[in-house]
């Protein structure tokens, strides 16, 4: 089964980053509304690692034919909103089967 995964907002706070993260020369690549395709649940190529271990479960239970996640959470039960895991500029993915 194929799902796509897009990018559909991205954040930022400075202030965090200036209270608390080091100084560093190459941060998050992703573009709003770049996309993704999975195939029976593998990562994609090009998708950042650090994205990817905060949706995988979600990209293979929906390549497994599973949905509806947390009992009615998505309008379209074949599908999930995940960020990854960066607290300094967070990324919004809207994963859905295709």
């Amino acid at each position: 089964m194929k799902i796509r995964i897009t990018a559909v907002r991205k954040a930022s706070y400075p202030d965090l980053m200036a209270k608390y993260e080091n100084p560093i020369e190459h941060t998050c690549d992703v573009l709003e509304e770049q996309e993704w395709i999975s195939v029976d649940g593998k990562c994609p190529e090009g998708m950042c690692p650090s994205a990817w271990g905060s949706m995988r479960e979600f990209v293979e239970a929906l390549a497994r034919g599973e949905g509806n996640f947390f009992d009615g959470w998505m309008k379209n039960p074949l599908s999930a909103m995940i960020s990854c895991n960066d607290g300094f500029r967070p990324v919004s993915f809207y994963i859905e089967v295709i």
